[in-house]
């Protein structure tokens, strides 16, 4: 029998982490021959362990076939012990009227603690998805309090941000998202992102000529406050819609993308002049075996430029406030 792959995640109970369980028990990770081993986490206090103890009886009862182990702790170390593919969901979420700023220190010493913890107990081929936002700035703290990692193992979460793009082009094409390809998202998950479709392909055609510029400025503020609009409607953030787009991300970065252009958001290594090691999302493509490439040669306008200025900027600022929880 094939070994288990030991998969960490963080706030399983919540909204998203719940939401993310039964799809990768249920093999829409790694594949329906793969077994896993779960490793959660819970609060050290009585409701946050019945919650878990709850979540964990359910997933029992699912009788899944490839969940071969499963374990609850309450220590972030002994969570990451060994760990090969690590979800950190769990974080302040962003509530209505809440600021980027606010999130910065509520959650910044949090993934602090888990950069030193995985630096110490997960596995050297480790990779970390920081779903927790702000995602950019959490995956940043926790990369640099694990210098014993390659800064490659870290990533954070924009392919929810590049399937909302395609939702919203199949919406104005009328057509299948599935037919939607080269639709990618630069920089901050936050509202200074820059949905691209300059390159969009539909069923190998391109059509990005056929938007006008009034629609493409409502398309990127659309997919930029695309979150916001979900809080206000429903109450809440971003739950299914999330887990989903991690799964991708995943599955993507460690299987191979197929070919297919994909966003995210990871340390840059200096392309489009954005500073080393900033957290940024970019377009690139997964050639399988747990490993991406940025791509490194899209053309840049003026106006391209312009907006991955903006966004930069923003994360440069970003990491210049958490600077003190830097080693």
């Amino acid at each position: 029998m094939t070994r288990p792959i030991r998969i960490a995640i963080t706030g399983p109970c919540g909204s998203i982490g719940y939401s993310i369980l039964f799809r990768i028990a249920s093999g829409d990770l790694f594949g329906h021959q793969q077994p896993i081993e779960l490793r959660l986490l819970a609060r050290n206090t009585p409701e946050s362990q019945s919650r878990l103890k709850g979540t964990m009886m359910e997933l029992a009862d699912c009788a899944f076939p490839l969940l071969a182990e499963m374990s609850a702790h309450t220590d972030e170390k002994e969570l990451f012990d060994g760990a090969e593919c690590v979800f950190l969901i769990g974080a302040q979420p962003r509530k209505d009227g809440m600021d980027r700023s606010d999130l910065l220190r509520a959650n910044g010493e949090i993934f602090r603690r888990q950069g030193r913890a995985l630096n110490e107990r997960a596995s050297r081929d480790v990779r970390v998805l920081v779903v927790g936002n702000p995602c950019n700035t959490n995956a940043y703290i926790a990369m640099r309090n694990a210098p014993d990692l390659k800064r490659e193992s870290f990533s954070a979460l924009m392919r929810l941000d590049q399937n909302r793009a395609m939702a919203r082009v199949a919406e104005k094409l009328e057509a299948p998202v599935s037919g939607i390809e080269q639709v990618f998202v630069w920089g901050n998950h936050s509202n200074t992102m820059y949905p691209d479709i300059r390159f969009l392909r539909y069923k190998g055609h391109r059509l990005a000529d056929q938007f006008d510029p009034q629609w493409q400025e409502e398309f990127i503020k659309n997919v930029a406050t695309r979150g916001g609009q979900i809080i206000k409607a429903r109450g809440a953030s971003s739950a299914a819609s999330a887990a989903s787009a991690a799964l991708d991300h995943m599955r993507d970065w460690i299987l191979g993308s197929q070919g297919k252009c994909c966003t995210m958001a990871v340390p840059s290594d200096g392309s489009y002049g954005i500073p080393e090691g900033l957290v940024f999302g970019f377009p690139c493509l997964c050639p399988g075996e747990a490993r991406y490439q940025i791509i490194s040669n899209m053309p840049m306008t003026q106006e391209v430029r312009r907006r991955l200025e903006i966004t930069r900027d923003e994360l440069i600022n970003e990491a210049r406030a958490v600077a003190d929880l830097l080693p």
